[in-house]
């Protein structure tokens, strides 16, 4: 158990489920074109969630200061598992991960593809290891890696399989892909800042330099706001957009995903401690997996 929650497997576990989503929920029953076969699939998965796990760990390993300040009751390294044991661990992850990548990017005929698994394993490195501790660039680009964890199925399994005769369609199903990454990106940028406001402390005595730090947390939370209102516009301009012949996508959105997203707003604003951040934060990931699981309503949006 240990192991499962150092690699954090609770997002694994989503990664997994979203990934799954996009090839038999929106692929499948409109019969796209795909390049990769069953197990291509499953190895593109598998890399996937080798190389985060990998970065949840790298992430955990340089996190041992302010997490025994923040969460001594959760800490893993040192405590349950050694930190050797955690770096060989993470190398191991890595190497599975790239390793999977590079069978892939040659399996589909585009070889300069590998380069993807190693830039996202190195970006997880950086971020871990000093981007985290800067303002708002760390958060930006924590958010672009897990935006790509959407993005990577359509590079792998759509781009390659593009022809002249079905070009539009692959397209098309690609740009719903880029839509769900910017979604993916703009809920974990202000997830990541309300976490560094619940992590104030913590970061404080490890002397990094996070937003809260750098401005203060009442400042840094008027920014989180406004952050926060960006997934709230792009919600509404998507089912105005997309949605508006559509009754039943309408009422999902409107009730799983844009009501909770102002409910989540509302209670950041009204946030005190470090509790109210906890929650809001939780409240961000149920959010992410309730806009994923609106995949399952594009056949009917599209039929």
């Amino acid at each position: 158990m240990p192991i499962l929650n150092l690699i954090r497997y609770k997002n694994l576990l989503l990664i997994i489920v979203v990934q799954l989503l996009i090839r038999f929920a929106l692929f499948e029953p409109f019969q796209i074109d795909v390049k990769l076969n069953l197990l291509g699939y499953s190895l593109l998965i598998l890399a996937t969630i080798c190389i985060a796990a990998a970065g949840n760990i790298i992430n955990d390993i340089y996190d041992i200061e302010t997490d025994t300040v923040n969460k001594p009751d959760k800490l893993i390294i040192g405590k349950s598992i050694s930190e050797k044991t955690a770096f060989n661990l993470y190398i191991t992850l890595n190497l599975i991960g790239v390793g999977l990548g590079f069978y892939l990017s040659h399996s589909v005929g585009k070889s300069a593809f590998f380069s993807i698994f190693v830039i996202i394993s190195a970006a997880l490195y950086v971020y871990a290891s000093f981007l985290k501790q800067t303002p708002v660039i760390g958060n930006i680009v924590i958010s672009l890696l897990v935006a790509m964890s959407i993005l990577i199925v359509g590079i792998f399994d759509l781009l390659p399989a593009i022809t002249e005769d079905n070009k539009t369609t692959q397209i098309t199903f690609f740009r719903i892909l880029v839509d769900y990454a910017v979604f993916a990106f703009l809920i974990n940028l202000v997830r990541e800042m309300i976490k560094d406001i619940e992590d104030i402390d913590g970061d404080y005595n490890a002397q990094m330099n996070t937003l809260p730090i750098v401005i203060g947390r009442e400042r840094a939370n008027y920014i989180a706001i406004a952050v926060s209102l960006l997934p709230i516009i792009a919600v509404i301009y998507f089912i105005v957009t997309y949605l508006y012949k559509q009754q039943i996508a309408i009422g999902y959105f409107l009730t799983f995903i844009l009501a909770p997203l102002i409910y989540a707003t509302i209670k950041l604003y009204n946030a005190t401690s470090k509790k109210h951040y906890h929650y809001i934060s939780t409240t961000y990931k149920v959010i992410m997996l309730l806009g994923m699981l609106s995949l399952l309503l594009y056949p009917f949006i599209l039929k």
